[in-house]
């Protein structure tokens, strides 16, 4: 007689884990509720760094295992050092990075051996609105698209399921496509 057992890890998520934090914040509503914060210091011209360290959650205060920074700036041909990515490049970062954590998750869950995934995240936008140039142009992305391709030991409509799962659950989606006050206040 053999016994299969769930593997601890399937595409380096842990899957035991997955699931209790699931069961535990189904049970206690309130750990569910997080803040993540990042604070953004300017250094010169455009060029800034955000660091990201401490959050709260799961009823308390957490520390990432070290600091984080991030430099941004615009690139030369918008006058600029190009010391970063752009802030609206790291959108789309965001955006890649939230949806791949998604597949990430949902394709262990289900019991599916990842062997290749690449998202491709694109923006397009039009720097008038921006520049003050036009008041009919919107200052940021026009359209955003990501292109998935995935490998894995399913069916090719079981992976897209999974990518369309992970659109249905990402954060950043959501913030994107639902839209998100942001408050901001100004201490001079």
């Amino acid at each position: 007689m053999t016994t299969t057992t769930e593997p601890m890890a399937r595409n380096g998520v842990d899957v035991p884990n997955l699931f209790g934090t699931i069961n535990v914040v189904r049970d206690q509503p309130a750990l569910a509720k997080f803040q993540f914060r990042a604070t953004n210091r300017w250094v010169i011209g455009t060029h800034s760094r955000t660091t990201i360290e401490t959050f709260s959650g799961a009823g308390g205060e957490h520390a990432h295992i070290k600091e984080y920074a991030y430099d941004a700036d615009h690139p030369a041909v918008l006058v600029a050092a190009d010391q970063g990515p752009t802030p609206v490049e790291f959108l789309l970062h965001a955006l890649g990075a939230c949806l791949m954590a998604g597949v990430a998750n949902i394709a262990s869950a289900r019991g599916v051996e990842l062997t290749a995934v690449e998202a491709t995240v694109e923006g397009d936008i039009d720097l008038q609105g921006l520049l003050g140039l036009s008041d009919d142009v919107r200052n940021g992305y026009q359209q955003m698209r990501v292109n998935f391709r995935i490998e894995g030991d399913a069916p090719p409509e079981t992976l897209r399921k999974i990518v369309e799962q992970s659109r249905a659950r990402s954060a950043v989606y959501d913030v994107l496509t639902n839209g998100v006050d942001v408050v901001i206040d100004v201490d001079a």
